[in-house]
């Protein structure tokens, strides 16, 4: 059975399962800059994996509409990143607006994560956050306030472990989506080791 969600400018299906409190909540924003009051929102993505990090779905993966002068005065690095990986046409394409994306990605999640259950989950997850703050309050309300930042782990890893980063495989696309794949299997990659802490059978751990 599928959850169908469609406004009339975006359409996603998703194959429904019972919302759990264990599910997790992974999210990531691409942004005209890094200051939540001047800039702004103009990509997002969302997926769900259950605990033990197997991608249960996809949410929408949602361009959202800004005026061409609001790309434009982006930075070099924002410019140029964003029009490589198409991110500043699908904007200037799109017909969704910031409410509008909230709406949706809140549709989505309701149907697997009960509200205020999941941390939020990411990379550098905090400054997400922060923009959810300020342009998507009601989405980031729906959020436990503790954060599952993976880039924790890769801070630690650079500095105890730099073997254990290495392994790490980083496409870098730039765009939510691919990048929140990336942020589950990079998580994937230190729980591996992670020991008794990551909940895994170990050698010679009998079958």
């Amino acid at each position: 059975m599928g959850a169908r969600y469609d406004a009339g400018f975006a359409t996603f299906t998703a194959t429904r399962m019972p919302a759990s409190p264990n599910n997790l909540i992974w999210i990531d924003l691409e942004m005209t800059g890094l200051d939540p009051d001047t800039d702004s929102v103009i990509e997002i993505a969302t997926l769900v994996t259950d605990s033990q990090l197997n991608i249960l779905a996809e949410g929408p993966e949602l361009a959202i509409r800004h005026p061409l002068a609001r790309l434009e005065a982006m930075d070099d690095w924002n410019r140029g990143t964003h029009t490589r990986s198409g991110l500043w046409q699908r904007v200037l394409d799109s017909e969704i607006t910031m409410a509008q994306a909230e709406a949706l990605t809140i549709a989505f999640l309701a149907d697997w994560v009960p509200a205020g259950k999941s941390p939020i989950c990411g990379n550098s997850i905090c400054q997400d956050r922060r923009f959810l703050v300020r342009h998507m309050p009601r989405l980031e309300r729906y959020f436990h306030y503790r954060n599952l930042d993976v880039s924790t782990l890769k801070e630690l890893s650079r500095r105890w472990s730099p073997q254990v980063l290495a392994g790490v495989e980083k496409v870098g696309a730039h765009t939510a989506l691919s990048d929140i794949r990336e942020s589950v299997k990079e998580l994937a990659h230190y729980r591996r080791h992670m020991g008794r802490l990551g909940g895994l059978p170990e050698a010679g751990d009998g079958a």
